[in-house]
């Protein structure tokens, strides 16, 4: 086998974008489909060899399930390479290999001149396969093209343990699927049809791009491991095709250092609204997220009653006294505070009062809305809406999503009966266009979009997985990270990008047993890792 050639792009595909790349490519005469199927095939034997290297190692079982389409041609392309590198190849097939495309009927007919085929039914997983000894399993079955629904109990597949002579844990078999795994929309990362479940892999290698569903949802969960191959497609040729609607994979940012010469008012000064007695942490720990990120200067804006709390607290971090909305307009007055955060701990009567004093058009500050304050407006979102402007960001989880945007998120919940599925991705977008700013739509795949339907992911999954984040005041720290970068004078969109970026980042370099207050804590160590 040849080195393997991966891929690390910028971009996230649909499943219409890829087969677009592909046509466009194809109809120049430089590369055929075959040729790609060829590539396709030889880059998952590869990238199995990569990942477990004793496979390598002939004699070795294999079983591949393969599909009515592309992805079941691949399949056979996988076969084929195996049994000549001198393993043992059983292949099933799901469905009529009379119906197959062009190109997999060519893959299915050379197979055929080295082995048999099996159909792939309930009963042959049932009572044939699971009973078999292998050391791998492809699941070839559905990629991207996949539009409904499996009658195949797929989830019955996934990494399986058994125990060796001395009883110690041991795989008995790996699993890599071949694009996406069977079962799950290369769309949005939802399981289709949801009665027999999604294939679970160890390893998905996927080509050229990475897809939205190995991002979105369940796509993380059911693929493992992600690997992206280079199959000899023109990138420059389908750069065009690529961009037109594509999905930025969030990376890490360009986060600007301070100016040698410059002033604390270089850099900016964020306002961090704070709910009353007792309620004060969200807010505190939103301006320490906004201070470490590299605002010049930060204050909290604090009622009467939690002065004393905040006071005992804050050190670096300024202290102003905003008992009201007349008291806060006085605050604004001063022109060198140009970035707001108002929402963590602030309390849903204190933010519906303040929020538009935040929004008025004299002031079009960079603003950032987050929990209370996004909850204040549920019962009437469009009174919010119709305040907010292009320098706003708002930064719900799925249920301050619900509230502002009801019906899309009734979308979003609905059971995923065909693909392409309605995604995050569609919902974020939707949102942002309503709200006419930019709105972060928080969780594991955390995506962003703002009113153009420019929109970006940053999924904090596979080697970026971070469940510890999972803890009370994260979300606090963003959205005062989100205003300190704003308040640097970085766009909406990619302030809310750097500090997705940078808040997994931190939580990466603290491990388990973090709490929120660690997050702002760990920046300067991230900014060293980033050589800044």
């Amino acid at each position: 086998m040849s080195e393997l050639k991966t891929i690390d792009s910028g971009n996230l595909l649909t499943a219409a974008q890829m087969r677009a790349v592909e046509q466009a490519d194809i109809a120049t005469g430089r590369v055929t489909g075959l040729q790609l199927m060829e590539a396709a095939g030889r880059g998952v034997v590869e990238a199995v060899f990569g990942e477990w290297p004793e496979l390598a190692a002939a004699p070795r079982h294999a079983v591949v399930l393969c599909g009515p389409g592309n992805n079941g041609g691949d399949g056979f392309v996988v076969a084929r390479l195996l049994k000549a590198w001198g393993w043992e190849v059983e292949v099933y097939l799901y469905g009529n290999a009379e119906k197959m495309p062009p190109d997999a009927q060519v893959n299915y007919k050379r197979w055929r001149e080295m082995g048999e085929v099996g159909e792939l039914d309930q009963h042959a997983i049932t009572t044939t396969i699971h009973s078999r000894s292998m050391d791998l399993l492809v699941d070839a079955i559905f990629g991207t093209g996949l539009k409904r629904g499996v009658d195949l109990p797929l989830s019955s597949f996934g990494p399986s343990q058994t125990r060796d002579s001395e009883g110690m844990a041991c795989q008995r078999f790996r699993c890599v699927a071949i694009d996406v795994p069977s079962g799950i929309c290369s769309d949005s990362g939802r399981e289709l049809g949801g009665v027999a479940g999604q294939f679970c892999a160890q390893l998905t290698v996927t080509f050229h791009r990475e897809k939205l569903g190995h991002r979105l949802g369940r796509g993380p969960r059911a693929c493992g491991k992600i690997v992206t191959v280079d199959i000899g497609l023109d990138s420059r040729s389908c750069s065009e095709l690529e961009s037109s609607g594509a999905v930025r994979k969030v990376g890490a940012p360009d986060v600007a250092v301070k100016r040698i010469g410059a002033h604390k008012f270089s850099h900016g000064h964020a306002l961090i609204l704070s709910g009353p007695m007792g309620r004060s942490g969200a807010a505190r720990l939103a301006a320490r997220g906004a201070l470490r990120v590299g605002a010049g200067l930060v204050t909290v804006g604090a009622p009467g009653s939690a002065m004393p709390e905040c006071a005992a607290q804050l050190t670096a971090i300024m202290l102003q006294p905003a008992e009201d909305a007349g008291a806060l307009a006085t605050l604004l007055e001063d022109g060198r505070i140009n970035a707001l955060c108002l929402g963590p701990g602030l309390g849903v009567a204190r933010a519906r009062a303040l929020v538009p004093v935040a929004l008025t058009p004299v002031t079009d500050r960079a603003v950032v809305l987050d929990a209370d304050a996004l909850t204040a407006f549920a019962g009437e979102p469009a009174a919010l809406f119709a305040m907010l402007h292009p320098r706003c960001v708002l930064t719900p989880h799925g249920g301050e999503f619900a509230r502002l945007f009801p019906d899309i998120a009734e979308k979003l919940d609905a059971p995923a009966q065909a693909g392409p599925a309605f995604s995050k991705v569609d919902a974020t977008r939707e949102a942002a266009a309503r709200a006419g700013c930019v709105v972060l739509f928080k969780g594991p795949d955390t995506v962003m979009a703002d009113a153009s339907g420019a929109c970006s992911v940053h999924s904090a999954a596979y080697e970026r997985a971070t469940p510890w984040l999972a803890t009370a005041g994260s979300g606090d720290v963003l959205a005062g990270m989100i205003a300190g970068l704003m308040a640097q004078g970085r766009p909406a969109m990619k302030a809310a990008e750097a500090a997705a970026w940078l808040h997994v980042e931190a939580a990466r370099a603290f491990g388990p047993g973090l709490i929120a207050e660690d997050l702002p804590e760990m920046l300067p160590r991230v900014f060293l890792d980033l050589g800044l």
